[in-house]
């Protein structure tokens, strides 16, 4: 959780003009100090040097190569005229945004720039035992500024490699986003089309059959399917809509007080439910929604493959689980029309695992077919929360 009391050095991100300012104050601070520390009067030369060493940092972010050349060549003129210590402070400076823009290369000596710091270490400590003060001021500065070039590249390539990595993670997370609410919208649409749609062809067919020597049949058939039509076409609304937050007409998604309307439906079409919701307390809006897919499309399933059949739909709170089952005594063996294999056992189980829950479907020894799910759910006495929250509101 983060501190209220901290607050950033900056509240925004700074522009790139602001960059550019502060890398010119960096300079000019950095050329005051050399200009006190080479004295009054200096040579001409000393001052140019100076210049040349310190200003163009302030366009660094620019021209990171050019300006690192101009600046590693004004120190190492400093450094081999005397007329300044540790003048490659300024190069390092210069040589962080090439480090941190330029790509990374196969054979980037990331070893050797190791090795010559470690051989750095070693100069100093030899250089060091020579009683020469000036020796061992000269010593000192080279090996300061080669660690100091190697600091600032290595610091420059890791914060390119984390800069990378970060934006890679958030690219995946977002792919991931993406495919999640695309696989999301896609299994609301299966559950409301391939529901209502089974209802129309088996009414359609009824009509078909009994058009002829039962036409009030027929014209009940065709008042199921105009009825179901209008239905299927708000419901397809509905899902359609959740992709936007301003959808002026959305209604609550269903959950279960339209286990009844599902029942309904599927008695139209010939299948015959015993309906039993034993659930006390309320639900997250989320996991009513899973409850009331997964008994829709495995009442689906009975229709299609099934009817006329029996079917008994429970749904049971039990502690800290919701239970779904939906039994008939169809035909164990499902026979599935030519094409491809559809979505919906599959929609089912996603949605119980989504939860973290259980999902099994298979025929039943003693006949017919058994879909049951077990999610995960609050007890009653505890507040109504949403476990998929983070999933379904994407």
């Amino acid at each position: 959780m983060d501190d209220p009391d901290v607050r950033p050095l900056f509240p925004r991100p700074l522009r790139r003009g602001e960059l550019v300012a502060l890398d010119a104050l960096a300079g000019l601070g950095y050329a005051f100090a050399l200009s006190l520390q080479a004295g009054v009067p200096a040579a001409w030369t000393t001052h140019a040097l100076i210049v040349a060493m310190t200003l163009p940092v302030a366009v660094r972010r620019r021209w990171p190569l050019p300006v690192f050349g101009v600046v590693l060549a004004a120190s190492v003129a400093a450094m081999a005229l005397g007329v300044v210590r540790e003048p490659l402070a300024a190069a390092a400076y210069a040589l962080y945004p090439v480090a941190l823009t330029t790509p990374r290369r196969r054979w980037e000596p990331t070893t050797a720039i190791g090795a010559l710091s470690l051989g750095a270490l070693l100069f100093t400590a030899v250089g060091g035992v020579s009683a020469d003060p000036a020796s061992r001021r000269v010593v000192t500065s080279l090996v300061l500024g080669v660690l100091a070039l190697g600091g600032a590249w290595t610091v420059g390539r890791a914060v390119r490699e984390r800069r990378a990595y970060a934006a890679r993670g958030a690219e995946l997370g977002a792919e991931r986003a993406v495919a999640e609410e695309r696989l999301r919208i896609a299994r609301e649409l299966h559950d409301v089309v391939s529901h209502t749609l089974s209802l129309i062809g088996v009414k359609a067919g009824v009509a078909a059959h009994v058009a002829d020597r039962h036409p009030e049949e027929a014209r009940e058939a065709l008042r199921v399917i105009e009825d179901t039509s209008r239905r299927a076409l708000a419901e397809m609304r509905q899902a359609l809509g959740v992709m936007r937050d301003d959808f002026p007409g959305r209604s609550p998604v269903p959950g279960l007080a339209a286990l009844p309307e599902l029942a309904e439906r599927a008695a139209a079409a010939g299948v015959e439910v015993d309906l039993d919701v034993r659930v006390v307390g309320a639900l997250p809006e989320t996991l009513e929604l899973a409850v009331h897919r997964i008994a829709q499309e495995a009442l689906t399933n009975v229709v299609r493959h099934a009817a006329p059949a029996r079917c008994r739909v429970l749904v049971e709170r039990e502690a800290a689980e919701v239970r779904v089952e939906v039994t008939d005594d169809g035909p164990g063996r499902r026979t599935l029309p030519p094409g491809p294999p559809g979505h919906g056992l599959i929609g089912m189980r996603e949605r119980a695992l989504l939860f973290g829950g259980e999902f099994t479907a298979g025929p039943r020894p003693e006949g017919g077919f058994r879909v049951s799910a077990r999610l995960p759910a609050p007890s009653a006495a505890e507040p109504a929360g949403d476990p998929a929250a983070e999933v379904e509101d994407l």
